[in-house]
């Protein structure tokens, strides 16, 4: 087969190449890649080759069918300073062992005895809110979900999770800023983020360790995901995770089950905010399935607009805008050659934006997703929590935390964006909004 000559990029800077338009606007940038140059765009970010795929059924061959030619992008590498070596950033052999270790904790039975945790976490969040209250409903969701991380993954130690999200959080932030400059930067080569970075990270491990070796002691099964993972065994050999690596996926799980979830709840509002009619109709649903009770798991199947408003706020604005991957050979895709270690970026923010599968893609229409429209689509048209076998192993939990909180909130609950805010969203490690989303609490009923 002849292989087809290289399709044309956008104009670059002469030394660094396409690195300061990424820097300066991500989304956009990958969004004019595609809609000017089509599904293959050759990159360069100074000396890295780089290579923009934004067709579906090469994402599935990337993703799945042949998986195991890449490995994680460079940027969620180096994270594992912050991470260790947990499902998020592990690879091979050892990561398939971690994930069926941790499989069983995110079963239908157990995710139903957390959706209780939820309701009361969302309950007692509300009740210290006041009628026009104004607040960051951003950080409201990242705390309401905070809770709800620290009560499922470390019981009732509190304390000591409240401890690790803080930790957390100042690795998160320091991280962010090192990201930004290892771009260009070798990993070794110093940046004045990495000792705050250290230090965050020292203290996470203090924390953590001292959770790990106080449970091992105890024995107790506490029902939350740190007794399952550590109570957890290997089939072939009986064996059981390490101090280390139940840190690395402790940490791991604390972040992706507490920062995507609220997220997807921020950008909900944020979308209802701008759409009263979506708004009454997700209300009606709530008064006919609800009627001013709490939801529970049992309701899930008949929050049917529900959960299409979260579908809708995700494809909009994924937690994840972007997913990286690594060839390790030359590999490829259709009629062009991935070379060995080329960067290769999926990003689901744009995909979710093409026009060939959502009729006016930039329009938030909950009800798109209504007679099975997902089945519809090639499979990864829409994937808001990645594909294959390392889609994110808590989705269902995600699904069902979001559909519930958001159930729970509007039925009571109304937020009024603040005029004259611009808000920005912010492609970092997620998606967040740069300013946050200042919003006016309304008390309904």
């Amino acid at each position: 087969m002849a292989v087809a000559a290289l399709p044309a990029s956008p104009p670059g800077h002469r030394f660094l190449g396409h690195l300061p338009a990424f820097q300066r606007d991500p989304l956009d940038f990958l969004l004019q890649c595609a809609r000017r140059y089509g599904d293959f765009v050759p990159l360069r970010f100074a000396t890295r080759r780089a290579f923009f795929v934004n067709d579906p059924a090469s994402i599935e061959k990337i993703l799945v069918t042949d998986h195991r030619n890449f490995i994680k992008g460079p940027a969620l590498r180096r994270s594992r300073c912050v991470f260790g070596n947990g499902l998020l950033t592990s690879e091979g052999d050892f990561w398939r062992r971690q994930r069926e270790l941790a499989q069983p904790a995110f079963h239908r039975e157990r995710i139903q005895a957390y959706s209780q945790v939820m309701s009361d976490c969302v309950k007692r969040r509300m009740t210290a809110w006041q009628e026009g209250q104004t607040c960051d409903i951003h950080a409201e969701m990242m705390q309401l979900t905070l809770q709800i991380a620290v009560r499922t993954l470390f019981g009732a130690e509190l304390e000591a999770g409240w401890q690790v999200a803080q930790a957390l959080e100042v690795a998160q932030d320091a991280f962010a800023r090192w990201i930004h400059y290892v771009t260009l930067l070798p990993a070794w080569c110093p940046t004045p983020t990495m000792p705050g970075l250290t230090q965050a990270v020292r203290q996470l491990d203090a924390i953590v360790y001292q959770l790990i070796r106080s449970r091992r002691a105890s024995g107790d099964d506490r029902g939350d995901l740190l007794s399952l993972l550590i109570l957890a065994q290997d089939e072939d050999d009986g064996g059981q995770m390490s101090d280390k690596q139940l840190r690395d996926e402790a940490l791991t799980l604390f972040l992706a089950g507490h920062e995507t979830t609220a997220l997807a709840l921020t950008w909900a509002w944020y979308l209802l905010g701008q759409h009263p009619e979506t708004e009454a109709t997700l209300r009606a649903e709530l008064r006919t399935v609800l009627n001013g009770r709490m939801p529970t798991f049992a309701d899930l199947p008949s929050l049917k607009y529900t959960e299409q408003v979260i579908r809708e706020a995700m494809r909009l604005y994924p937690p994840a805008w972007a997913i990286g991957r690594t060839a390790l050979a030359d590999y490829m895709l259709g009629a062009h050659t991935l070379p060995a270690g080329a960067t290769v970026i999926l990003s689901q923010y744009v995909m979710h934006r093409d026009h060939r599968f959502f009729t006016e893609p930039e329009a938030f229409r909950p009800e798109r997703w209504a007679d099975n429209f997902a089945r519809t689509l090639p499979r990864f048209a829409y994937f808001p929590f990645g594909g294959g076998p390392r889609i994110c192993i808590g989705n269902t939990f995600a699904m069902t935390e979001a559909v519930l909180l958001l159930a729970a909130i509007a039925q009571r609950w109304q937020m009024r964006l603040q005029p004259g805010q611009t808000v920005t969203p912010l492609p970092a490690m997620t998606l967040r909004p740069k300013q946050g989303v200042q919003v006016e609490l309304c008390a309904l009923g």
